[in-house]
């Protein structure tokens, strides 16, 4: 994922509704797949 999709995704989230520490946790996963960061469903 370069910058530019990481912002788009970012203010996506953000707008949604999504808090700024679940968003760096879902892109720890999608760079990583590290299941620690693997969003949880609420």
């Amino acid at each position: 994922m370069n910058i530019q999709e990481n912002v788009r995704l970012t203010m996506a989230l953000e707008r949604a509704g999504w808090f700024a520490e679940e968003i760096i946790n879902l892109i720890k996963y999608i760079e990583s797949g590290e299941e620690q960061y693997k969003p949880v469903k609420n």
